[in-house]
């Protein structure tokens, strides 16, 4: 009966040091993969036998911690890379492509043809920079809807992705529930679940809630409920054709608006950081090029003689019309017409390339309305010479003009130095993201390494536990051989 018990014993510690070599093995195994944790063999004393428990290591505070800093970092990295397609619009400062510098440009050269107002060529170079000016703001806003386009096409692919995630969460979720209820290995699928929370993270802040038998809810970081049980729906329409007028689509998660101005909005990852940008940042960024645009036009506008109260475009006009931009002249708190920037144009009754006149840049009437025209030599007779309205549209282009404080640069200053603040803003916008994506990043790198640490494979602690296994599998086998020797001599006495 004694050697039976040795027996039983030897041959349940073979059995437990193999179970756990196995798993030895899968941490081997797993520990090239970033997601997956080391797996614990803990034996068991039960039924007069040992038998072998599978746990995984595990860290919740370090794991949620994990998923706030990837969703915060995500956030800046979709803004970073908005803002650094808005800086294209500035081109490269050194080459003066920027507003402020096409601005500059068109001063010098309107001043040089105040001096010498009978100077053809010198009219044809104020037209020509007037020309690489509107080139630029209307470029700028093609850019600057491209780039909502974008961020609002990515918001979709971004909720097309939660909503996968989602579906291979709910799989995943109801086969950990239902191994945990009967008691079996479920270790591997945790791992699994994890790392779709991780990915969920990236697009949306979540928080969540472990429940019995290992069963997890999910919710966004403003309390929406995104899991229970079931996915909930996210839904979102994408717009076809982005202008300055448009307004995005909110992201909605089962009938709650979680973008723009709803009740419970987003706090971060890649959506906040996309509708950052699509709803925000370039809408602003294109308010601020539509008062210079309109600084533009009301500084070049032309006054009628009969009617005081009565203005009309000169050098710059909106596209297709004469008239001057509704409320161009209004309380300087008001915002210029949206996308005026992507209209301005110069005005063809002057552009020759257009058909139009160069003389009257230097005598007014752009439009061929002699009630327009400032020259007293025109239309009875001719002054070459007349300068007095090229000066003052040059002190026009020079003076400070009122605008919309509301965007953050100021109330009163020069076209000029208010597209330069325009470009100053947008570059410490970008800085100020560049920076918070640094320190994103590191906090990210540190709340990763931390878990690391705490769940991750170290191949040496398991190649000693190997040893281990392996030294206590020999001891168990030598008892067996020792107990099969004594059982064999037994039998050879009794016979």
């Amino acid at each position: 009966m004694g050697l039976s018990l040795a027996l039983n014993t030897a041959r349940s510690s073979i059995l437990a040091s193999s179970s756990q070599m196995a798993v030895v093995s899968r941490n081997t195994a797993g520990a090239s993969d970033p997601t997956y944790s080391r797996k614990i063999a803990t034996l068991v004393a039960g039924g007069g036998a040992a038998r072998v428990v599978v746990q995984r290591a595990a860290d919740s505070a370090l794991f949620y911690k994990m998923l706030e800093t990837t969703s915060d970092t995500v956030k800046q990295q979709a803004v970073l890379e908005g803002i650094d397609k808005l800086k294209h619009t500035v081109g490269d400062s050194s080459l003066n492509q920027s507003s402020a510098a096409r601005i500059g440009a068109l001063s010098a050269a309107l001043e040089q043809y105040a001096n010498k107002p009978d100077d053809p060529i010198l009219a044809r170079a104020v037209v020509a920079r007037a020309n690489e000016l509107v080139t630029m703001l209307n470029d700028a806003t093609a850019t600057i809807q491209r780039t909502r386009q974008e961020a609002d096409a990515s918001i979709a692919g971004s909720v097309a992705r939660v909503n996968d995630l989602l579906s291979q969460f709910k799989s995943v979720n109801d086969a950990v529930v239902k191994g945990t209820a009967s008691g079996i290995d479920v270790s591997d699928q945790l791992d699994t679940r994890d790392h779709l929370l991780a990915q969920l993270s990236e697009e949306m802040g979540i928080s969540v809630v472990t429940r019995e038998n290992n069963d997890i809810a999910i919710y966004t970081d403003s309390g929406v409920t995104l899991f229970e049980r079931v996915p909930r729906k996210v839904e979102f329409s994408p717009t076809n054709t982005f202008n300055a007028s448009t307004v995005g689509s909110a992201v909605i998660i089962d009938g709650v608006p979680v973008t723009g101005s709803g009740p419970m909005p987003l706090n971060s990852g890649r959506l906040v950081g996309l509708v950052q940008i699509r709803d925000q940042d370039a809408v602003l960024y294109q308010q601020q090029l539509d008062e210079v645009a309109e600084a533009l036009i009301a500084s070049f506008a032309e006054q009628s003689k009969a009617d005081p109260t009565l203005f009309k475009a000169g050098l710059f006009a909106q596209s297709g019309t004469i008239d001057m931009p509704p409320g161009w002249d209004d309380d300087p708190a008001s915002q210029a017409s949206a996308g005026l920037a992507g209209k301005i144009t110069v005005n063809a009754g002057i552009d020759p390339a257009k058909g139009g006149v160069l003389d009257r840049l230097r005598d007014g009437g752009a439009n061929g309305d002699p009630d327009f025209v400032e020259n007293p030599g025109v239309p009875t007779g001719s002054n070459a010479a007349y300068s007095d309205r090229l000066y003052k549209l040059s002190q026009n282009l020079s003076s400070d003009r009122p605008f919309n404080s509301a965007l953050g640069l100021g109330d009163k200053t020069s076209v000029k130095n208010f597209a330069a603040s325009s470009a100053s803003w947008l570059e410490g916008n970008r800085k100020t993201v560049s920076t918070n994506v640094n320190y994103q990043m590191t906090l990210l790198s540190h709340a990763s390494e931390a878990l690391s640490n705490a769940t991750g494979v170290n191949m040496d602690d398991e190649t000693a536990l190997m040893l281990q296994l392996e030294k206590s599998y020999s001891a168990s086998a030598k008892l067996v051989s020792v107990v099969n020797e004594m059982l064999q001599t037994l039998l050879n006495a009794v016979r």
